[in-house]
């Protein structure tokens, strides 16, 4: 059972999510604003926020920021259609998966589910993949390049361990959005796109010319060892 924190200043969303989450078995906090939301967190330590972008006081894109400051605890972002710029802004900020409002209460449990289930760290097992001067622990969960850490989300590291996973193999974003987030986009899949652009920049000597994260045009990504 995990415990998540319901952020939305709607009482009618919150009232609709955490039934959802209920039935799934797990525990829920709720908050109707940004402020309200940092004291839980601080205060319940939740396994992961759903977190709705326009709140009154601490928007949600604020709140993800502070959050991503302190850890890398798994944030999935509502959005209302049309907020595809802040949609993007919170991936770039560090979210890990977004529904777009309106929603299915199943799709967001089923998203919650599938977050939860890669950002839980895997039995320990001796584990290790490398490129370059890059590190990978699947074990721990933790990378490194060229000796010094490097602080990746849950679903970053899942991405880049799926790539280096398979050296050379050429992934287009519906495959890899199936393989990693665990379902299929139906129309967006600039999620992927965010991702590799915030690897790169973690990885990349120079992101602008990459040297192990290719794009392959018209195809997808790929992991050049």
């Amino acid at each position: 059972m995990a415990t998540v924190l319901v952020v939305d200043d709607e009482p009618i969303v919150r009232e609709v999510v955490v039934r959802y989450l209920a039935r799934e078995g797990h525990r829920t906090i709720e908050a109707a604003d940004g402020d309200s939301a940092r004291g839980a967190i601080e205060s319940a330590g939740p396994d992961l926020v759903v977190l709705d972008l326009m709140l009154p006081g601490t928007d949600g894109l604020e709140l993800c920021r502070w959050i991503r400051a302190r850890s890398e605890l798994p944030v999935i972002m509502l959005t209302a259609r049309g907020e595809e710029a802040d949609r993007i802004v919170g991936l770039e900020l560090g979210a890990d998966d977004y529904v777009t409002k309106p929603f299915s209460p199943r799709e967001l449990a089923a998203r919650v589910r599938s977050v939860l289930r890669r950002s839980t760290p895997a039995s320990p097992r001796a584990e290790r993949l490398t490129f370059g001067d890059v590190e990978l622990e699947r074990a721990t969960r933790e990378a490194r390049k060229g000796g010094m850490d490097v602080r990746l989300t849950a679903k970053e590291f899942d991405l880049l361990w799926f790539l280096a996973s398979h050296p050379r193999r050429v992934f287009s974003r519906d495959q890899l959005m199936a393989s990693v987030w665990g379902y299929t986009a139906a129309l967006d899949t600039g999620t992927v796109t965010v991702h590799v652009r915030r690897l790169r920049e973690k990885v990349e000597a120079n992101p602008s010319k990459p040297r192990y994260l290719e794009t392959v045009w018209g195809v997808g990504y790929r992991l050049v060892a």
